[in-house]
Parts: C-alpha cells; sequence; structure tokens
C-alpha cells in the first residue's frame, strides 16, 4: 500500500513538472525590433531605439508570459532581411527567422508623436539665483507597436500606445526597465516618465492580446475608440 502511494505521489509530481514544463513551452517567443522615431524629440539620439527594444524586452520578461529572443540572436538577422526598413517579414523567410532566433513574432514600435511643455505656475522660490518651483511639466508620446507574425510576415496585432505626463508625476504601474545610455539624463523628465508610462501600457496590451485573452481586449478596444475619439475634438472637418 506503501509502496502504491510513493508511486501515486510520484506521478502526480511527474504530470505537475509536465503540466509546468507545456505551460512554459506555451509561453509566446517574441523578438524586440529596434524602436524607430518619427519625430523631433530632443531626447532621441543615436542607440536610443535598441535602448527602447532593451526596456521592453525587460518589461516583458519580467511579465513571466513571454520567452524575449536576446538582441544579439535578433539583430543580425534583421540586418540580412532589411527589417529595419522594410518593417516586415519577407515572404518565405519567416521559417528561417524562426529556426535562427526561436522568434515567433516580431514587435516593431515607432515613436510617432512626442510633445513637451513646460509653462509657469506662479509661486516659485528664488533665492540666490536658484529657482525652486513655480513650474508645471506635461509630456505626450505616441509609440504604434505591430507584432508581426514570423511565419506568415502577416500583423497580427497592432495598436497606437500613448503615455502622458502631468504636473509632479505620472502613475505608470510597475515599472522595471532601468534608464541608462543616451536616456540616462531623461530618468526623471517628463519624456522619461512618458517614456515609462508608454512602455508599461505596451507591455500589458500585449500580455492581453497575447497570452491571457478571454475578454481583457474589450478593454483596449474602448481605450482605442477613446483615443480616436480624443483626436477627431481636435481637428476641423468640413
Amino acid at each position: 500500500m506503501k509502496k502504491f502511494v510513493v508511486v501515486a505521489m510520484l506521478a502526480v509530481a511527474g504530470l505537475g513538472m509536465a503540466g509546468s514544463a507545456a505551460a512554459q513551452s506555451g509561453k509566446p517567443s517574441v523578438g524586440i525590433a529596434e524602436f524607430k522615431n518619427e519625430t523631433s524629440a530632443g531626447w532621441w539620439r543615436g542607440g536610443v531605439g535598441w535602448e527602447l527594444s532593451g526596456m521592453l524586452s525587460n518589461e516583458l520578461s519580467s511579465t513571466g508570459n513571454f520567452r524575449v529572443v536576446e538582441r544579439a540572436k535578433l539583430e543580425k538577422v534583421l540586418e540580412e532581411q532589411n527589417l529595419a526598413a522594410s518593417g516586415r517579414v519577407k515572404s518565405g523567410t519567416g521559417a528561417k527567422m524562426g529556426q535562427l532566433t526561436g522568434a515567433q513574432y516580431l514587435v516593431m514600435g515607432t515613436v510617432t508623436a512626442y510633445e513637451e511643455n513646460t509653462a509657469s505656475t506662479g509661486g516659485g522660490v528664488s533665492f540666490k539665483g536658484i529657482s525652486l518651483g513655480g513650474k508645471k511639466s506635461e509630456a505626450y508620446i505616441a509609440v504604434d507597436v505591430r507584432v508581426v507574425n514570423a511565419e506568415t510576415g502577416e500583423v497580427d496585432f497592432s495598436r497606437t500606445v500613448e503615455g502622458r505626463t502631468s504636473g509632479g508625476g505620472v502613475s505608470v504601474g510597475v515599472f522595471r526597465g532601468g534608464f541608462g545610455g543616451n536616456l540616462a539624463s531623461e530618468k526623471n523628465t517628463p519624456a522619461g516618465k512618458a517614456i515609462r508610462a508608454v512602455l508599461v501600457e505596451v507591455t500589458d496590451y500585449l500580455s492581453c492580446v497575447m497570452v491571457e485573452k478571454g475578454g481583457c481586449e474589450g478593454d483596449y478596444a474602448a481605450k482605442e475608440r477613446k483615443r480616436r475619439d480624443s483626436n477627431k475634438k481636435g481637428l476641423k472637418l468640413d
């Protein structure tokens, strides 16, 4: 009887380990391409595109929902296929990319809008040439995100994600990525806060549509309608 119980326990443990392995293998494998920029943002300089890619990679890895391909494996294949310019996996080469990098999907991000405004609010204090307070800083950033299926070359998911800061700060949930390189000086600036906000939003969106599913997509559809309606209000149409 004791031997039967031990065997049963081992069998259950084995099933648990097998289930865990299956869950691990079921995670989407993603590569994060170098971010592109279509704005005149002053903080954008050489190397920032890959820095943003690395920060998003850290965020996605930290969720435990994805297997993220290392940049070293991805970059060479991207250069070979000229994906940096085309923004699309060429027909017939997706399988090759998947074999070489292990990526099922390629995540591409483009900064399409950036605005920053610093205005005086009055009430500031100046002492021996040093000014404290009296200013309000705001920043806005928009990133177009596309998830390309490495096998088919088709865009499976796409969305425009926005990040905003206002006044003293912004609530962005838990941001796990660090600022370094060319972005190190932006850590506590309105730009840095907006970047953190947008990367967290991108992470939450990808977790929803690629992993969680089951209803959360409706929330993002509602956000997208709200974003579009907000943009329409700023336009004068005949």
